[in-house]
């Protein structure tokens, strides 16, 4: 088993449990995808995993698999595989899903975060490969992070390091859902961004973006109608673009650091918001920090979870 080179990857979400069998330099033979039950509870979510797993080990014919990891929402207790209450999935509580799984795959199973798993991804195949240190950002319907040092995760002593989304840019800010005010989640994340700026487009009837008021306002709206040359998207986005690089800064000066990778489905943004964030993170952090601030995208999108999974066991 120590001379094995494959894993598979497995990318728990509240929607669909996708899974991949992954070679030790990130390739991916095989997939696999089925709906993850979250409304059933963890039995049925078990289930389906047990089923991907089955499916991608039976496609793997003779080659030899090292272990499974598992990518998942809410916190999650790396040492003994327990997920707790990962959001949108019902009558959860605390489960030991590494250990349930050890058992009826007979392999083993190690279990991490989703947005850790993700910067692990970047750090073993993706836009992090060249750097041993870096802050990894998921921005998306939240904000998320994960920090790499000497290309390992960091978890903080308690398991909870990286939640850059919670960082305060305005302690008299906006409320946030956790509980505090002013977080950066709570201006850039997906649903707070696109309702406040349908809220801001009636101040400008004769943006391009009012062509897709009609449904729901998403991100790649206004960074396509700031593509087209729409003033008040490209405004919009790099205020995001200028939120973010605040609080990117702080973690700057906290763990001196240098590289920010983002990735996540508002990350699809235009160059234009990646120059914002960068220049917004030099202005902000320590002089002697300065030189060598590096601000890019990820490399490896939806695939992300499940490599970052693999990359558990790889």
């Amino acid at each position: 088993m120590a001379n094995s080179s494959y894993a598979i990857g497995i990318d728990l979400g509240g929607t669909t449990v996708k899974g991949a069998l992954v070679d030790r330099k990130g390739n991916i033979l095989e997939t696999f995808k089925v709906p993850s039950f979250a409304d059933e509870g963890p039995d049925a979510v078990l289930n389906q995993i047990k089923s991907t797993i089955k499916s991608l080990m039976s496609h793997a014919r003779s080659k030899k698999i090292k272990g499974v990891g598992i990518a998942a929402a809410g916190i999650v207790d790396q040492k003994t595989g327990v997920v707790k209450s990962p959001p949108n999935f019902k009558n959860w509580g605390s489960v030991p899903v590494g250990s349930i799984l050890t058992q009826s795959i007979g392999l083993p199973v190690l279990v991490e975060n989703d947005a850790n798993a993700a910067a692990i991804a970047e750090a073993k195949f993706g836009s992090g490969k060249n750097f041993p240190d870096f802050l990894f950002i998921i921005w998306g319907t939240g904000v998320g992070g994960g920090i790499i040092l000497d290309g390992k995760i960091f978890h903080g002593p308690y398991g909870g390091a990286g939640e850059v989304g919670h960082i305060s840019i305005d302690y008299n800010g906006v409320p946030c859902k956790c509980g505090s005010r002013g977080c950066v989640e709570a201006y850039i994340g997906q649903k707070y961004l696109s309702k406040r700026v349908a809220k801001e487009l009636l101040k400008h009837p004769k943006s391009k973006l009012t062509k897709y008021i009609d449904g729901e306002l998403e991100p790649l709206h206004i960074s396509l109608a700031a593509e087209e040359g729409d003033e008040f998207s490209k405004k919009v986005l790099i205020e995001a673009g200028n939120y973010l690089g605040y609080a990117i800064a702080g973690v700057m000066n906290t763990m001196d650091l240098r590289v920010t990778i983002i990735g996540g489905g508002v990350s699809a943004v235009g160059k234009f918001v990646y120059k914002a964030i960068q220049t917004t993170v030099k202005n902000y952090v320590l002089t002697p920090l300065k030189d060598g601030i590096i601000v890019l995208p990820a490399a490896l999108g939806n695939d992300a979870g499940v490599l970052g999974a693999a990359g558990l066991i790889l």
